[in-house]
């Protein structure tokens, strides 16, 4: 992922190099560049959650709160209105609820006759953390720097248990990459110009 960002510039624009190692390359950056800062931060290759979270902090002084997502999954998610939510109540977290795409089809049946079949729907029920969070600034307080710092074991379980943690379901695309075949069915739609979580232009 550095990698990626480091050499972002170049990936993404046209740019002239001159064989001297002392002058620099020259990018000609397309106009419609995103105005984006990225700062990436090396938090342990066995630093868990909590503990990468926590490790961010001198990053994060000037926010009063800040959006936070695992990484493995995409979604449609409308971000802006997700942050809306959280700074409309008193909560310190805000976590978005999904439902889980079936890993297998779903049939409706009467008798012997099949009614409906329906392959790899949404479920309708069993909402599961989409791992797309905000939290006020003030919730870094409840993390340690420590290797074995949790973010679901300890810090959110606590924060719901105080009736802190709050819920905005997202009934949209969302569908995590955990195996090769999540991989695959991702990389079709892309392929395909079908990828739903491609909200940008």
């Amino acid at each position: 992922m550095k990698e990626y960002f480091y050499h972002y510039r170049i990936t993404g624009s046209d740019f002239t190099v001159t064989l001297d190692p002392t002058v620099e390359p020259e990018i000609h950056t397309p106009a419609e560049s995103e105005p984006w800062v990225i700062t990436c931060v090396d938090t342990g290759e066995d630093t868990l959650k909590g503990g990468r979270v926590k490790r961010l902090e001198p990053y994060l002084a000037d926010a009063d709160r800040f959006h936070l997502t695992y990484g493995d999954g995409v979604s449609d998610i409308d971000v802006a209105a997700l942050d809306a939510f959280h700074a409309g109540h008193d909560g310190e977290g805000t976590v978005s609820a999904v439902r889980p795409p079936s890993r297998f089809g779903e049939m409706v049946i009467e008798g012997d006759r099949v009614r409906h079949f329906e392959e790899k729907p949404q479920l309708t029920s069993g909402l599961i953390n989409g791992g797309f969070f905000v939290f006020d600034r003030s919730f870094l307080g409840r993390l340690t720097d420590a290797e074995d710092c949790d973010l679901e074991f300890g810090a959110l379980q606590d924060l719901a248990e105080e009736g802190g943690l709050r819920v905005r379901v997202h009934d949209g695309f969302w569908q995590c990459m955990d195996t090769a075949r999540e991989r695959d069915y991702l990389e079709g739609l892309w392929i395909k110009g079908q990828a739903p979580w491609k909200v940008w232009e």
